[in-house]
């Protein structure tokens, strides 16, 4: 009876009452506690950026790569040769679209992915029309120029494979003193025309006249003028010729200018290279036949400005008729192109790469037609 009577009065056992924090406790406070933790999360959200306003690093970094690549022209070149070696690896700069892409999306950055715009724009307006086959069936004449590298340990095999491609001319750089008379018996059989001046030599099934080495400059000061004839006659680097074809005469230019490097002292130190690319360009300019083919290991990308002498007259035959890049250097891994074929009074109809040899550039070939 005394547990009744104290139920009906409401005053309940010790074992009624809630212990603190517990369930029972939220509805006493639920008005209040529901409008502080609004609050709370409101000025959360109000702090936290929106999309517009995420990941100003990315968005600024994507401007800055496509002002980057819109203006290497402007890139000073000067002491260091920064220009031209940022221009040399220029097409290498779009990877980094793909990589501020995936932190624009990992930040939900609409700023950025709209900044990426730009070097997208940019690139593509560079090289989006190397993407695609652009080359044609057939061509009057096929020619092949291959850096096979004065290292190269198995000239004879590289011959036999350079005669496999079956051109109609074939152009050869770096040639040794050593390895000269290899190529020029392996080659004997299928090209029964052939000149070298120097390290450089043209071999042809069709004839050939007028056959003089180009002047780029190799030797140049006091100790230049004081080397003899015959040494400077084995160090010649480029020669011109003139082919006879069905169609005329074609002047031939076999080319190889002078090395690059980068070290931490000079940077990318280029200065033979500029001078015998100059010296070829005003070569180039005085020659009188309007049908003109260059073939050789430039030792820099149709992008370099050192080489405007020489693009501003002729024509990339990989730019107009080939497929991709074309990337000739290291053969391992090709990351630029610096074997060319270069043409002016001609058509380009094809250009591709020949399989690697001894040589540590690819051979490349080009079809072109009248």
């Amino acid at each position: 009876m005394t547990q009744v009577d104290t139920a009906e009065t409401g005053q309940g056992s010790p074992a009624d009452a809630r212990a603190p924090g517990d369930g029972a406790g939220a509805p006493a406070a639920g008005p209040g506690g529901t409008w502080r933790a609004g609050a709370r999360r409101a000025a959360r959200n109000g702090f936290r950026p929106g999309p517009w306003k995420r990941g100003p690093v990315i968005a600024a970094l994507a401007l800055l790569l496509g002002l980057f690549m819109l203006l290497h022209p402007k890139i000073p070149n000067g002491t260091g040769g920064l220009g031209s070696l940022a221009e040399t690896f220029l097409p290498w700069f779009g990877v980094f679209v793909p990589v501020l892409l995936a932190g624009a999306l990992w930040r939900r950055s609409a700023s950025a992915v709209v900044a990426l715009l730009l070097p997208v724009t940019v690139w593509l307006n560079l090289y989006g029309g190397l993407l695609g086959d652009k080359s044609h069936p057939g061509g009057d004449l096929t020619v092949v120029s291959h850096n096979v590298g004065a290292d190269n340990p198995d000239p004879a095999g590289t011959a036999r494979d350079l005669a496999a491609a079956d051109a109609d001319v074939l152009a050869l750089e770096e040639i040794t003193p050593q390895a000269r008379g290899t190529y020029e018996r392996e080659l004997a059989k299928a090209y029964p025309y052939h000149a070298v001046r120097g390290t450089v030599g043209l071999w042809s099934r069709l004839p050939l006249s007028g056959t003089r080495p180009v002047d780029i400059e190799q030797d140049v000061g006091p100790l230049g003028d004081a080397k003899p004839v015959e040494a400077r006659m084995a160090d010649y680097r480029a020669l011109r010729t003139t082919v006879a074809t069905d169609q005329g005469p074609l002047a031939v230019y076999v080319a190889h200018l002078g090395s690059v490097r980068v070290n931490p002292r000079t940077g990318f130190w280029t200065d033979s290279r500029d001078r015998n690319a100059r010296a070829l360009g005003t070569a180039l300019a005085a020659e009188r036949n309007e049908r003109v083919v260059l073939l050789g290991d430039l030792n820099g990308t149709m992008d370099d400005r050192a080489l405007d002498g020489i693009t501003s007259q002729l024509h990339s035959v990989q730019d107009v008729s080939g497929d991709g890049f074309g990337f000739t250097w290291p053969a391992k891994f090709p990351v630029v192109r610096i074997d060319h074929v270069l043409v002016r009074g001609v058509e380009p109809e094809s250009s591709w790469l020949l399989p690697a040899t001894g040589s540590d550039h690819r051979p490349v070939a080009a079809g072109i037609s009248w």
